[in-house]
């Protein structure tokens, strides 16, 4: 899949099937719109309308080959859920047909089925390239083409996806932090951006007891690491902060050896970050927009942190380290307080694969959100149906929970003395709890433990939904149509409700 090229169309040309396979994908109500002369070269005059629609019955998908196998047309199920995405999205696996309203999410999802990172030796596999077109079919009211912005959009977030799935899936011996750190420098050289990068032993110096102690005992030191977009008018100042763990062993409380191989997965909430930041820099962001990367490896080594230790973070508060394998909250506190103290951002949005209770609590499918933010909550869940990247809320309830962290040595410890009791929402509280709970401005938490991978791929998970959710900042009139918070969304709300409606099951 390493040579993979993705490009996007607005509309379909001719090419003949025997030269270049094709298929012709979306929910059948929309092919049923399709007119076929729109398609010739492709299918006609060989292949009729009725002779490619008549036998589907998607349940939750179909498809028929055509034209000796070397086309196909696939149907889409007609009707989800609430709680998933109207585009079908999860189901697409290149003709694409839909509404306007599920190209962003139907794009985004063809990315995730051409990762990028591969070691795989056979020749004949390494040097094969091939070019992959996109050809997106409009229906609906108006049958109308994607403009060049538009299709520019679907291209830097094809590119963020796939660019998060590659540093993903690659092993901590090729993409420790000194290698993301050159990947988060190629994209801040690429936008015109100087990373800030605080390092090593300097990290003990300023503070940030918590990314040093996780990281002190690794080859390659831990860092945080920031890039910083501040255009001219900005209104108010966001920050997204991932977790970038290059490898989780589990540190002195060491995993498994049937938990631990996967976890150079735990760096996919700064990999997310990483490639929404480009797509969303691209694409006209018109406020304060930074990105906070806390980068270290869990590593097991002589000066690595012991249960019982305790730990300063850069709240100032004090921690005592019961769990080393709970250290994702460890980096990320530090990284939303620098956000909130140096930075003086108004919202705050950390992204991690934090918890494997997440895949409990929410799925596979879903990303586990927690927020102070009601309106936040509501937001991150449309921004999920209408990106693909779906989201469901986790219980937000510190004055319950936060008592799992009680300690006798310290303000508090690193893990819950009751595992059973919201597990997922407590290490989120444990984050907020450092920005502290009384903090006036939005905080976001979203753990995409089991939807960052599939099997043993990884997704690029995180990149759609965060473009997305703050879409309403961007010039680009595609995300300000998919953002849940942009006025174009809001004029159309109850028009998205209606279809959603209609497309449900339940």
């Amino acid at each position: 899949m390493a040579n993979v090229v993705l490009e996007f169309k607005a509309s379909a040309g001719d090419s003949e099937p025997q030269s270049r396979p094709v298929l012709i994908i979306g929910q059948q109500s929309n092919l049923q719109k399709v007119s076929w002369s729109q398609i010739k070269g492709k299918l006609q005059p060989v292949v009729s309308k009725e002779a490619a629609l008549s036998g589907l019955t998607p349940n939750p998908t179909d498809s028929c080959p055509l034209y000796l196998n070397h086309a196909a047309v696939a149907a889409l199920p007609p009707r989800v859920s609430r709680h998933n995405s109207q585009s079908s999205a999860n189901f697409v696996s290149r003709l694409m047909v839909c509404e306007r309203s599920d190209v962003f999410a139907s794009s985004c999802a063809i990315a995730r089925a051409f990762p990028i990172f591969s070691r795989r030796t056979n020749s004949s596999r390494r040097a094969e390239k091939k070019h992959v077109t996109v050809e997106i079919m409009i229906v609906g009211e108006e049958i109308s083409a994607l403009d060049v912005g538009q299709l520019e959009c679907l291209a830097n977030a094809a590119h963020g996806v796939r660019m998060a799935a590659r540093i993903v899936d690659t092993p901590c011996n090729e993409m420790n932090t000194d290698h993301f750190l050159d990947e988060i420098k190629a994209v801040g050289a690429e936008l015109g951006i100087t990373p800030v990068i605080i390092r090593g032993e300097e990290l003990k110096h300023r503070g940030f007891g918590g990314i040093y102690g996780v990281g002190k005992a690794a080859e390659h030191p831990p860092a945080l690491a920031v890039l910083s977009h501040t255009p001219v008018g900005a209104t108010q100042t966001i920050a997204w902060v991932g977790k970038g763990i290059v490898y989780d062993t589990g540190g002195l409380s060491i995993k498994g050896k049937t938990s631990m191989p996967g976890m150079k997965r735990d760096c996919g909430g700064a990999a997310a970050i990483l490639g929404a930041y480009r797509a969303t820099i691209k694409q006209g962001f018109k406020d304060n927009l930074h990105a906070v990367f806390c980068l270290a490896e869990n590593a097991v080594g002589p000066t690595a942190t012991r249960p019982d230790d305790i730990h300063t973070l850069y709240s100032g508060k004090t921690v005592e380290i019961n769990n080393t394998d709970a250290e994702g909250r460890l980096v990320l506190a530090d990284g939303v307080v620098y956000a909130r103290k140096d930075l003086s951002a108004d919202i705050i949005l950390d992204m991690a694969t934090l918890t494997g209770a997440q895949g409990i609590s929410t799925g596979k499918y879903h990303a586990a959100v927690m927020t102070n933010s009601e309106k936040w909550e509501v937001a991150c869940v449309r921004a999920g149906r209408s990106s693909g990247d779906l989201a469901h809320p986790l219980v937000y309830c510190p004055e319950l929970h936060f008592s799992e962290f009680t300690s006798a040595m310290a303000d508090m410890k690193n893990s819950v003395a009751d595992r059973e009791n919201a597990q997922s929402s407590c290490a989120g509280l444990f984050i907020g709890s450092h920005l502290g709970f009384d903090w006036p401005g939005v905080w976001v938490h979203v753990d995409i433990a089991s939807p960052v991978h599939a099997g043993e791929r990884a997704t690029g998970f995180g990149v759609a939904l965060l473009m997305a959710l703050f879409g309403q900042a961007s010039d680009d009139s595609m995300l300000n149509q998919v953002s849940p918070l942009g006025a174009a969304t809001n004029t159309s709300e109850d028009k998205m409700e209606r279809d959603c409606k209609r497309r449900r099951l339940v």
